[in-house]
């Protein structure tokens, strides 16, 4: 997020200063998803969406498309961290989470959608890890959530992978076309609320204080609005200093193979939630992760593949999913994304302490079909005067 002194001025509408009730920075699930309950909360505010490139262009539109509940940890850690009670809420948070985007989204678009509704595994490839695991299924029994256990053989068999002892299965969890989700919010949304319009290709460089508003210096039209929303995750810091200790830019890496028959039961994540992979309905086989080979380079807003993340994605294939590899299945497409981690894995909405004015949505932790859009419900919540889970809150930081 970065405007030349030069580019400013090139070729673009330089004079033009749009007003707008509230500016949503960001085009991805949190900034979509801000707009949807602002134009519901009230549908006579007038509301800009804008977005650097193209709507789905960031983390959304590269993610591996699951709709998970829980965070980046596994429920015991959850439990371990913050104790069952608010263990317990911070995942129907994330159920909740799947509940809205059903009633308000998806409905009967699912087909089109890419949506299952298969539930999710998380696999153990050691003793050790299974024990955590069902050590994890017990704790989820004594509070009602539903998870099933797995034996080495029901991997095989209901999943089509080799080399994992066991593991267990979340029964509500979903995955979607992230994109194709993306695109059905902003379709309601010019439906539904006239008001809020979409602005592509629209860089931001600055926000300014000018006498009551705030004006958001883009490198097409600015714009000037009483409130502003950064809807930027991984890019906040870009924008203001306040998010430098709080969201952190994590790049993500993906490969796809060609379709192949149906095998695969439902989306599952390996080694402690590190590793991730699905077989969409389609028939492709999906796999990202491994970030952790190379913790040092992964870090940043570049969104370039790496050798080496891409050979262990390969060699996972290899060694875990070999009826892939014995078909000599094609590889078919490489792919990163640039996530962002909250200091401590949960999501955070507020407003700047400098600047009541500029509100934020962000830090999903590689979670975000799973907990933005009622992130951002209770975003606006906050900004119609109803009381948050504090969890959500930015005001624990």
């Amino acid at each position: 997020m970065s405007v030349s002194y030069w580019m400013k001025g090139i070729g673009d509408q330089t004079s033009v200063t749009k007003p707008y009730d509230i500016v949503v920075i960001g085009a991805g699930i949190a900034g979509l998803s801000t707009a949807y309950w602002l134009a519901k909360e009230d549908p006579s505010l007038k509301i800009a969406v804008v977005e650097k490139y193209r709507i789905g262009d960031g983390a959304t539109g590269r993610n591996a498309g699951f709709i998970t509940c829980g965070s980046v940890e596994h429920f015991n850690r959850l439990v371990e961290t913050h104790g069952a009670p608010k263990a317990l809420e911070i995942w129907r948070f994330s159920e909740m989470n799947l509940e809205l985007l059903k009633e308000e989204i998806i409905n009967g678009d699912s087909n089109d959608l890419g949506f299952e509704q298969r539930g999710s595994f998380s696999l153990a490839s050691t003793d050790e890890e299974l024990k955590e695991l069902v050590q994890t299924k017990i704790k989820m029994d004594d509070l009602k959530i539903a998870a099933e256990e797995l034996s080495e053989e029901d991997c095989r068999e209901r999943l089509g992978v080799e080399g994992f002892v066991g593991g267990i299965k979340y029964l509500d969890d979903a995955s979607i076309n992230p994109l194709k989700l993306l695109k059905s919010i902003q379709r309601k949304c010019i439906e539904r609320f006239p008001k809020i319009d979409f602005y592509e290709n629209h860089e931001v460089y600055g926000i300014e204080k000018n006498a009551g508003q705030r004006k958001v210096r883009t490198r097409g039209v600015d714009f000037e609005a009483p409130m502003v929303i950064m809807a930027t995750n991984a890019y906040s810091a870009l924008l203001n200093s306040y998010f430098a200790d709080k969201i952190f830019p994590t790049r993500g890496q993906i490969l796809c193979t060609a379709p192949v028959a149906p095998f695969m039961e439902g989306p599952c994540y390996a080694n402690f939630v590190l590793d991730y992979f699905r077989q969409l309905p389609t028939g492709e086989v999906l796999i990202g992760g491994f970030r952790q080979l190379q913790r040092d380079v992964e870090v940043g807003h570049s969104d370039e593949t790496t050798a080496i993340i891409q050979n262990a994605l390969e060699e996972f294939l290899n060694n875990h999913i070999p009826r892939l590899m014995k078909g000599n299945t094609e590889i078919i497409h490489r792919w990163s994304g640039v996530m962002g981690f909250s200091a401590d894995g949960q999501p955070m909405v507020g407003s700047l302490p400098t600047d009541e004015s500029i509100a934020f949505i962000g830090g999903f932790t590689a979670h975000g079909l799973g907990l933005a859009f009622h992130t951002a419900k209770v975003l606006v919540d906050s900004l119609f005067g109803r009381s948050i889970p504090s969890f959500i809150s930015a005001k624990r930081f």
